[in-house]
């Protein structure tokens, strides 16, 4: 870069908290796989806490943004903000919306995706170009069955909120002293366990159709966790383990693989681990992450790899879900051999295929995109 431009470089990253990030990532695609032989009931399924991993997203997103830009407003506007935050995040949502759109038609199943069969291609592609943008689209125009307010790639949804938080963050939230981030945190924390507790499911699944219940959902996954994590970074106590990555990494993976606890009379009980686990248990993660260091040359490739493909990953793999649910219902696949060794070959194709969005096409359109939009010339 020339003298003659200017640019807000990014800050050193947190190398463990990128690589928790992509741990959770691999972990919410085996979740999905998993989830595919139990319907969605939620009181028989496998690794059953993995829907929190959208939670400790939120929480590490909340962390980093404030790390990244709380001391750097001098230097930046809104809009500045705004744009770094879309050319980071806005490239793989189009690549998410535009695979879902080429594997639409695989995932045709009149039992579990019915609207497929009789959805026009043009009515598709409007689809696409809608879920490009990430505006959610209202249950009229669900093409799939299962009401989500992106229809050809679900795990858009978290998107969808996690731009909110960011518009939150940059507009007010920015400007809160501890205090006053404290108290918003702790009636964010109070609105959680009350859902948590006295709502009719004891659980924080939900958050991706465009209801009054489900954005109530997601906003209620949303508040606590990223401005925990803001908060978290402001107040900067951070935990020394040795070894963190993986200690945190075990931790992590744990309390997301949890049987479910409690039955269908007594849900507040598995709420009651949902919110023990946000509220206390994530933070925790997170602290040990961000106060530990990698120290040997193995654990670093691990998580760097881990942390580069965690965002592709997570936004890209959802379109083969939707052909792998399709395929075990269509021919009633129960859970053994045969149903996981083609869930492996999921994890592993949806694995490449993240890699191969990262550095074909994220890496340099985000590179492009900077020297397009970011750098100020002067």
């Amino acid at each position: 870069m020339s003298q003659s431009t200017k640019y807000l470089e990014s800050k050193n990253h947190y190398q463990i908290l990128d690589g928790l990030r992509g741990v959770a990532s691999v972990f919410v695609i085996v979740f999905h796989v998993f989830e595919t032989f139990t319907g969605g009931n939620r009181f028989i399924q496998i690794l059953n806490h993995g829907y929190l991993a959208v939670d400790f997203f939120f929480l590490l997103s909340g962390f980093v943004v404030a790390y990244a830009y709380d001391d750097r407003w001098g230097q930046l506007t809104q809009w500045d903000f705004y744009k770094r935050r879309l050319v980071r995040l806005q490239p793989m949502v189009v690549m998410g919306s535009i695979i879902g759109a080429a594997l639409f038609y695989f995932g045709a199943s009149d039992v579990v995706f019915p609207p497929i069969a009789h959805t026009p291609v043009l009515k598709m592609l409007l689809i696409m170009i809608i879920g490009a943008t990430l505006i959610p689209v209202p249950l009229s125009m669900d093409i799939r069955g299962w009401q989500e307010m992106h229809p050809l790639n679900g795990p858009a949804w978290s998107l969808f909120f996690e731009y909110i938080a960011n518009i939150l963050y940059a507009t007010f939230v920015r400007k809160f002293s501890k205090l006053l981030l404290s108290i918003f945190v702790v009636l964010a924390g109070c609105m959680m366990i009350a859902y948590l507790v006295t709502g009719p499911q004891g659980d924080l699944i939900g958050g991706w159709s465009l209801t009054k219940e489900q954005l109530f959902v997601g906003f209620t996954r949303l508040l606590y966790p990223f401005f925990a994590g803001v908060l978290l970074c402001r107040v900067g106590k951070l935990i020394k383990v040795k070894n963190a990555f993986w200690w945190s990494s075990l931790l992590l993976i744990i309390v997301l693989a949890f049987p479910r606890v409690g039955d269908a009379q007594h849900v507040w009980m598995n709420g009651i681990y949902d919110a023990v686990v946000v509220i206390i248990i994530f933070p925790i993660i997170v602290a040990i992450g961000a106060g530990g260091s990698l120290q040997n040359n193995r654990s670093t490739k691990i998580s760097k790899f881990l942390g580069d493909l965690s965002y592709p990953l997570y936004i890209t793999h959802y379109p083969l879900i939707y052909i792998y649910t399709a395929w075990v219902v269509n021919n009633k696949i129960p859970l053994g051999v045969k149903g996981l060794a083609w869930g492996a070959v999921l994890v592993i194709t949806s694995i490449t295929l993240a890699y191969a969005c990262l550095k074909l096409y994220d890496e340099p359109v985000r590179e492009w995109l900077k020297k397009r939009f970011l750098v100020k010339r002067g």
